[in-house]
């Protein structure tokens, strides 16, 4: 079944990612690769996962590219913006994420990707110190520089589609502040007038992807997109926008769990989740501003899956605590803990044990991926504003907080969103419900 309503995927998209560093040089790497059959994108929901369509007799299990659809690896084209000069191979050599033996066949084209100056201000990053940045703009030069970037990419690469993914350090933390950051006339206004405690960089690149035309995705916990006028020009420029903070590991084990304690009815007294992370994004969290940023997202996850309203008995009062630790030896190479004291019949505790060892960019790589293709089709089936049926990527999903609305952190019921909205871009029955 073909929908009508949903534009197709003609001509090339262009990915431009913010930031050069791990994630992104190993997403690009693994793209080049796959495309030349000489690696496999596992990870990718895109690329792999099937639904059901359909049922009864009728029903079926597709994959994404069967049901809607979705730009092809071949026809993607990367550019990104970053405060260091190297291009993608040296960066991606350096990150040392990935074997030699795996950047070396796509060297040519990643030596192509040559970063942008970054729109950068070091009081909102203070352990990075590169030299490939805007020098002397203001807030609204940055946005100007920006889109002419934006549309300058465009034209070099015969790009039908433009989509902006964050994939840089996270940010200071930006508490919302109403009188700037709940229209977009104050949003504007603040720009204008250079003013930088609160106004970050990233929602200069949310500004400026939006109003030329292309989606914008949040990687990050930044508060970015967590604010009302950035949903205003979302809907303005009738955008899809998504965020925020890739949920790679730790919290996707979380978001997971969670739902097994509150099915099977037990009760939680306490969470500890500590991390250790020696990359780029580790040293920039060493920094107490910026983890506090990341701490504010990765807290989130729980109280939307085990709340006390809902189930007083278990879930009153539990402690909840994140930790992350810079250990420069581990690299890319993280590795979580997760202590969980529960509780059982007649109140006799019992402990949960998870230590996942795992490699930051390997699954982060997949996610910007289908965030990227996803994002590109809900923009050509006329979905804007804000997309909840990405959830399922993301730690700290966007929601409509000053409505009340609740975040739904919940990975089984994000996947049901997900496959819905598969559902209904494909022109089929989104039929399954969420409880």
């Amino acid at each position: 079944m073909i929908n009508e309503n949903v534009k197709p995927a003609n001509g090339k998209l262009g990915i431009l990612v913010v930031g050069c560093g791990a994630v992104a040089t190993t997403f690009f790497t693994g793209v080049m690769m796959a495309r030349r059959g000489l690696a496999k994108p596992v990870g990718s929901l895109t690329q792999y996962d099937k639904i059901r369509i359909g049922k009864g007799d009728n029903k079926k299990y597709s994959g994404y590219y069967d049901i809607v659809p979705l730009a092809e690896l071949k026809d993607l084209e990367f550019g990104t913006w970053d405060v260091y000069p190297q291009d993608a191979f040296r960066a991606a050599m350096y990150a040392k994420v990935l074997e030699e033996k795996d950047i070396l066949p796509v060297r040519e084209e990643l030596e192509r990707i040559v970063p942008m100056p970054a729109a950068f201000d070091k009081n909102y990053a203070k352990r990075i110190d590169g030299d490939n940045v805007m020098v002397g703009k203001t807030r609204w030069e940055m946005v100007e520089q920006l889109r002419d970037d934006i549309r300058r990419f465009k034209h070099e690469h015969g790009c039908d589609r433009i989509v902006v993914v964050w994939a840089a350090s996270t940010e200071i933390y930006l508490p919302i502040d109403k009188d700037v950051h709940y229209s977009l006339s104050a949003l504007e206004a603040a720009m204008k007038a250079d003013d930088r405690e609160h106004i970050a960089p990233s929602m200069c690149y949310a500004y400026a992807a939006l109003s030329e035309g292309a989606p914008f995705v949040m990687g990050a916990p930044n508060t970015t997109v967590d604010i009302p006028a950035i949903w205003e020009l979302a809907e303005k420029t009738r955008m899809p926008i998504a965020g925020k903070d890739f949920k790679s590991g730790q919290t996707l084990v979380k978001s997971g769990f969670a739902p097994i304690i509150g099915t099977r009815c037990m009760g939680l007294s306490g969470w500890f989740s500590t991390n250790i992370l020696g990359n780029r994004d580790g040293m920039v969290l060493d920094e107490p501003d910026n983890f506090r940023t990341k701490e504010v997202s990765k807290l989130s996850t729980l109280e939307t899956i085990l709340k006390s309203t809902d189930q007083p008995d278990l879930y009153k009062d539990y402690y909840h605590k994140v930790r992350i630790n810079y250990y420069p030896p581990r690299n890319d190479n993280k590795e979580s803990w997760d202590n969980i004291d529960i509780f059982g019949w007649m109140g006799y505790p019992m402990q949960i044990k998870i230590n996942f060892l795992c490699r930051d960019s390997i699954l982060a790589a997949p996610l910007l991926l289908d965030l990227a293709l996803l994002i590109d089709l809900a923009m050509r089936a006329g979905r804007y504003g804000i997309q909840r049926f990405l959830s399922f990527y993301l730690k700290s999903p966007m929601h409509d907080y000053t409505q009340g609305e609740e975040a739904v952190n919940n990975l089984y019921q994000q996947y049901t969103m997900l496959k819905n909205a598969l559902r209904e871009m494909g022109g089929y029955d989104a039929d399954e419900e969420i409880d």
